[in-house]
């Protein structure tokens, strides 16, 4: 178990750093573009993936096709708005409002899978969104498309994860890992022909290290989940904000106040809480297949 742990912690080290690289990029590629070349190497990961009775075809073919789809749209959407944000924001401040997405999902689970919530989630819940206020302060500082992108983000993924559950654990790992690879392919490479910017070198090497840390990291969260429970694994992804935090440090002169710092633990603890809880109520990570 120990090590599927340690893996957990190594594949979320390589999002936090595939993040970095785009943010590097300071918005010189177009979103759409940076996300279509990285989901177009992300395609790396699969002979990883692949199992010994998987088939190419299988990347597009799902027991429950409208859950494929789901999860392409939210992948879709979730890494535009991720780029869009990281872009325009610091990556602490990007990362508190993903970091919402136990609660989305505790609030989906109930609108959607029609879920009994107890007060405990519930003030979990509450706790978290009053977090993002103090992240924000809205009224206090001037909000702008970088927050609306990183919510919708956390929102997407929360949506994502809500078809992982519905699927169960009978779809093929190589499937789910598509539809979330395909959705952002095609979308990105629809909405980039109108401004297509050609990379430079520099530019080139940039979105190279975003897209195949993302599947490196997308591998290593595969082998992870094979030697650790998932909800063992998942709490691993909140180490990014560690990471997040010293890359804008270091690499990009973000400062936090003291204000966001209280507003980011109050988030990090509440979707923390949300995702023992939810494994103590419901069980279902051990239904899933999560990648």
């Amino acid at each position: 178990m120990i090590k599927g742990v340690l893996l957990g912690f190594a594949s979320f080290a390589a999002y936090a750093i595939s993040d970095a690289f785009v943010k590097t990029l300071h918005g010189s590629v177009p979103p759409y573009e940076s996300v279509c070349i990285g989901a177009a190497l992300g395609l790396a990961a699969l002979p990883f993936i692949m199992d010994k009775d998987d088939r190419w075809h299988d990347v597009f073919a799902a027991r429950r096709p409208k859950l494929w789809w789901a999860r392409a749209l939210a992948g879709a959407v979730g890494n535009i708005c991720s780029v869009t944000a990281f872009t325009l924001l610091p990556m602490a401040e990007v990362f508190s409002m993903i970091f919402l997405m136990p609660i989305f999902v505790t609030i989906l689970s109930v609108l959607l899978l029609k879920e009994h919530v107890g007060w405990r989630r519930w003030t979990a819940v509450l706790v978290g969104f009053a977090g993002v206020l103090v992240v924000l302060r809205p009224g206090f500082r001037v909000l702008g498309l970088g927050h609306l992108a990183a919510i919708l983000c956390g929102i997407a993924a929360a949506l994502s994860m809500v078809a992982l559950r519905m699927a169960g654990g009978d779809e093929k790992r190589i499937s789910l890992y598509g539809a979330g690879v395909i959705g952002p392919l095609v979308a990105g490479g629809v909405l980039m022909l109108p401004h297509f910017v050609w990379p430079d070198l520099s530019q080139w090497g940039l979105l190279a290290g975003y897209g195949l840390l993302a599947a490196l990291a997308g591998v290593l969260l595969m082998y992870a989940t094979r030697l650790a429970h998932a909800n063992r694994v998942a709490p691993t992804q909140y180490s990014q904000m560690l990471w997040a935090i010293g890359f804008g440090y270091w690499l990009f002169g973000d400062h936090l106040d003291w204000p966001m710092l209280v507003g980011i633990v109050l988030i990090l603890g509440a979707g923390l809480f949300t995702l023992v809880r939810e494994e103590q109520v419901t069980n279902w990570w051990k239904r899933m297949r999560i990648i």
